[in-house]
């Protein structure tokens, strides 16, 4: 599909529910299905060797808050990278220019330096928490916590069923294997390993996981810059595609930062990086971890949306999704489409395990202060069954193809909706529970309403409530901008409210 660096709306990649990618495969489905399978069970064997000797609910959630620096920094870097990275930031480059690249990098390593701050006061006021939220239950009454606990979950759901889709569509792209043999794969080699070793399993797989990503990436980056020569360049993109590096092209500016806003707001309430902050063994521990992890994750997802503007500057027809496979894949394609598929089960993996451990974790710690249950419920039991529930209908989306870096979007806006509100809430001591409230709803309206359609052309507001002719150009070409903007700012005019 051609591209065109003008309306945002109409350029973002769009991955056809039920098509795959393409019909030119560079490995057959036996030996792609066999290299995820080797590759899943040894991360499966690692997880449960490595938890056999770490049992219990505190080892389960926290990993007993003795994490150390490398085993701490790998985990913090693996859980924020994910399959999104091969796809999202190279997508996101060629109709947003340098601005997206720039945005993605630093929306997904800024929760990290935010930490360092947030972490410590959130650590000396809860020492014995395990996630954000709980502040909001102290804070607050139940009403409002149960909102942003199902909010949260709910985020974290479609942010599973993102991951899933992913590498499911890139086995599909390499080889042509059905979307849900992959996603089946996937999920009962990570649940396997995360439901019976939780956190420390989940940290454990991460480091090695890391290891490989990072190893992968750096072989990559060598291979492609020999293959591409002095295309691989800001000269070269220049010369091709002044627009994406031109400091007057609008959609460097509105897509840099719906990016950073949209990526930073939901890394912020992760519960996969909040289980991370508690299971440090200690705060410079914690503190040395996000550094490390902030100037190790801007490089890599840089360098994945760098691919996408130097694949688009050499053949403007190229799907903009597509950007790395193209650049790599161009010469020894059946060697490197294995190399491929072992990058994607790594970061993925990495990614699903810290999640599915992360929703468990938010269910048996603020599931069982908030609802009221049986008291002989056994809340780890009960959370695993949801696991296992969300993980069936997240492998039905999967195999369903649906749009990867629309499913991020949606996810991401729902975090944009409530940010501002929780993290306000830490210092203005006398917000009540109906202002918080009040300020999260008005975010998810205002941000629901201009959000954009699948095809990025209307929204509800513009669109299909009224038509676009009311409204000016700059607005309903660049819905996607704004509806970040609405959902993270709307919050604020309640504040004044008394």
């Amino acid at each position: 599909m051609p591209v065109r660096l003008r309306n945002t709306h109409r350029t973002c990649p769009v991955i056809q529910k039920g098509k795959t990618l393409d019909k030119t495969y560079f490995l057959t489905p036996t030996s792609s299905l066999t290299l995820v399978i080797v590759i899943s069970l040894i991360f499966v064997f690692f997880g449960l060797y490595n938890s056999k000797k770490y049992q219990g609910l505190n080892n389960y959630l926290t990993a007993s808050r003795n994490i150390g620096l490398f085993s701490l920094t790998t985990s913090l870097t693996a859980s924020a990278l994910g399959a999104w990275i091969l796809f999202g930031p190279a997508s996101a480059a060629t109709w947003g220019g340098i601005g997206s690249v720039i945005g993605y990098s630093l929306g997904t390593a800024f929760p990290m330096f935010f930490l360092i701050y947030l972490g410590k006061k959130i650590r000396k006021e809860f020492p014995k928490g395990s996630s954000l939220i709980e502040f909001m239950r102290r804070k607050f009454g139940k009403s409002l916590f149960k909102l942003i606990l199902l909010m949260t979950i709910f985020y974290m759901f479609i942010f599973l069923c993102a991951e899933v889709t992913a590498v499911a569509v890139l086995i599909n792209y390499i080889s042509g294997t059905k979307l849900w043999i992959t996603a089946l794969i996937v999920l009962l080699s990570t649940l396997t390993y995360t439901l019976y070793g939780g956190l420390r399993a989940s940290i454990f797989t991460d480091s090695i996981q890391m290891i490989v990503i990072g190893i992968l990436l750096l072989i990559s980056l060598v291979y492609i810059i020999s293959f591409t020569g002095s295309d691989f360049s800001f000269e070269f993109i220049k010369k091709k595609n002044p627009q994406l590096l031109s400091s007057s092209y609008t959609s460097n500016y509105t897509a840099g930062l719906t990016f950073f806003i949209a990526v930073a707001a939901t890394n912020l309430f992760h519960q996969g990086n909040w289980q991370r902050v508690y299971a440090a063994k200690n705060f410079e521990t914690l503190r040395k971890s996000l550094i490390i992890s902030f100037f190790v994750i801007i490089p890599i997802v840089f360098y994945m949306g760098f691919t996408g503007m130097v694949a688009f500057s050499i053949d403007p027809n190229t799907r903009p999704d597509l950007g790395f496979f193209v650049l790599l894949l161009k010469q020894q394609k059946e060697l490197l489409s294995l190399f491929v598929i072992v990058l994607g089960l790594a970061l993925t993996i990495s990614t699903v395990d810290t999640l599915v451990n992360a929703i468990s974790s938010l269910i048996v710690v603020d599931g069982k202060a908030t609802f009221n249950f049986n008291k002989k419920t056994n809340y780890l039991n009960f959370s695993k069954n949801i696991i296992l529930f969300l993980s069936f209908i997240s492998f039905i989306i999967a195999s369903k193809g649906f749009d990867i870096l629309y499913l991020f979007l949606l996810a991401d806006l729902f975090c944009c909706a409530f940010v501002l509100t929780v993290f306000y809430s830490f210092y203005d001591k006398k917000m009540s529970e109906k202002t918080a409230f009040i300020s999260i709803v008005l975010g998810l309206i205002f941000g629901f309403l201009l959000f954009p359609t699948p095809d990025f052309s209307k929204s509800l507001l513009i669109g299909i409530i009224l038509p676009n002719e009311f409204f000016p150009s700059f607005l309903y070409q660049n819905l996607l901008f704004w509806s970040f903007l609405a959902a993270t700012l709307g919050p604020m005019i309640s504040w004044k409210i008394k």
